[in-house]
């Protein structure tokens, strides 16, 4: 028998002792580990629209971890446009390995996260070779309907990731939160986009996973519109208790499940259609820095970033349901512009007082007279002024593209709906705050070929904001999923313990 008290060899100790083997492999991967940690996260940089992002936190404030994802290196992009237009993805091909924080390769077993990183860089792969065949119309074959034309910034792209997001995308939304707060929202109001979103995800038959660990992305289900009926104090001009309710809600996801604190909220995503969503995602510096925030509230000086938020189209449903698309013939539209709404914010003041009650080819008014329709009016028009009130988005906007009238945007920093895959100046004038009393020379400088060509773009592109229950393809739902899935097809999620 062995000496308790003799020294063993090595090679003796390591044959005769499984309890030290162990050990030592056990100390080795928690050197290794340590290591690998100590590294620290490196910053890619990553644009959309040529707007980098910001930094990348250095720590997590909920879990004290490093930040485990990273911004795909800019090594080669993806043009959906030229010059001006042009909208950058920056799709790398990482050749299926998956990527730590510091950019090498690393060695482990494949997990679910692992497998649906290398399944992302195959389609990251796909479409950028869509995106080299400069066609306005997708080569791939699709039953329902093609993209095509210069309403696309680069149809063959939309196409090919459209298909590979029909194919992948999956999303699993927070069961926490009860309504009418949580998993609810107004369906017939100005803030209709935000509850009818809400509702399709919550009933869970396009594109929801039931299986966390099987997600793209994740979804927090609270409505700031329902908060604000709830919990603000009308004139108080407070919206503490908003933001509190929001924090405590992530703190609940964070401390209950993994996927928070493993990406830092960059996989998660918030939607709103009320002017407080940027305000109230701003309690929360990762939600604000970090996550996809689906706002209709789209304005870049107030902290949009375009390289990770979507611009959501605000959408007035006073039925809940819409009716009447579509117009009269251009040849039948007597009015060269309209506007009627409300004096909301500084550039509809310059609007009114410019253009109110001055020409009658510009019919501009805070208030239609009685016996005057709305709806006649967008219908008769040619083009449709979109100006901005206290926020940036309005809802003139799609209801000029349900009437089949040329929108004209007159706002300052406002990203139109979708601008990631629609080329908006194919389909719509872009007039600057400064060009207001020049509306009526900008319009009639526009040829009547050249109108009659937006005029039919507005007619193609109408598809992509028309709400429907149940939602088809290519529609308004499926747009907002399709600019969620292209931010994140823009992230590289690394799980540390994994």
């Amino acid at each position: 028998m062995m000496s308790l008290n003799k020294p063993l060899s090595p090679s003796t100790s390591l044959r005769s002792s499984p309890f030290l083997v162990l050990l030592v492999a056990s100390v080795s991967l928690v050197l290794v580990s340590i290591f690998a940690l100590t590294l620290g996260p490196q910053n890619y940089s990553w644009s959309i629209l040529s707007s980098p992002p910001g930094e990348a936190p250095a720590t997590d404030s909920i879990s004290g971890g490093p930040p485990s994802y990273n911004y795909l290196t800019p090594q080669e992009t993806i043009q959906l446009g030229n010059n001006q237009d042009t909208f950058k993805f920056n799709l790398t091909e990482h050749n299926g390995v998956a990527l730590n924080a510091t950019g090498r390769g690393i060695i482990s077993k494949h997990t679910k996260l692992e497998k649906i990183e290398a399944s992302l860089a195959r389609v990251r792969s796909s479409i950028k070779e869509a995106a080299q065949v400069r066609n306005l119309t997708s080569i791939h074959e699709d039953p329902d309907y093609v993209p095509q034309g210069p309403i696309y910034r680069n149809a063959n792209a939309f196409h090919r990731s459209y298909l590979e997001m029909e194919k992948l995308l999956k999303i699993f939304v927070y069961k926490e939160g009860e309504p009418p707060m949580f998993h609810n929202g107004p369906c017939r109001s100005i803030y209709s986009s935000e509850g009818r979103l809400i509702h399709e995800l919550e009933k869970g038959k396009l594109y929801r996973t039931e299986d966390p660990e099987e997600a793209l992305v994740y979804f927090l289900p609270f409505s700031v519109v329902m908060m604000v009926e709830y919990l603000y104090v009308p004139g108080s001009h407070e919206i503490d208790a908003i933001g509190r309710t929001v924090t405590d809600y992530i703190d609940i996801i964070a401390n209950k499940h993994p996927f928070w604190n493993r990406s830092l909220g960059a996989d998660h995503f918030m939607l709103s259609c009320h002017d407080w969503g940027p305000r109230t995602s701003a309690y929360v510096q990762h939600l604000y820095s970090n996550s996809i925030r689906v706002l209709c509230n789209a304005n870049v000086s107030e902290g949009f970033k375009p390289s990770k938020d979507v611009s959501f189209p605000e959408i007035h449903l006073q039925t809940g349901e819409i009716t009447g698309l579509g117009g009269p013939s251009p040849s039948r539209r007597s009015i060269l512009a309209f506007f009627a709404g409300r004096l909301h914010g500084h550039i509809r003041y310059l609007l009114l007082e410019q253009w109110k009650n001055k020409d009658k080819d510009i019919q501009v008014y805070d208030h239609l007279p009685d016996g005057v329709s709305y709806d006649s009016m967008l219908k008769n028009s040619r083009f449709c002024l979109c100006p901005s009130g206290y926020e940036v988005a309005s809802p003139r906007v799609v209801e000029a593209i349900y009437a089949e009238c040329v929108p004209v945007l007159i706002s300052d920093s406002y990203v139109p709906p979708f601008s990631d895959v629609l080329n908006w100046r194919a389909f719509s004038v872009q007039v600057e705050v400064k060009d207001i009393p020049r509306i009526k020379d900008i319009l009639m400088g526009i040829s009547q070929r050249q109108y009659l060509r937006m005029q039919r773009r507005v007619k193609q592109v109408q598809r992509h904001f028309v709400v429907n229950g149940p939602p088809k393809r290519f529609d308004v739902f499926h747009m907002t999923l399709h600019s969620i899935w292209l931010r994140r097809l823009n992230i590289q999620i690394q799980d540390y313990s994994s």
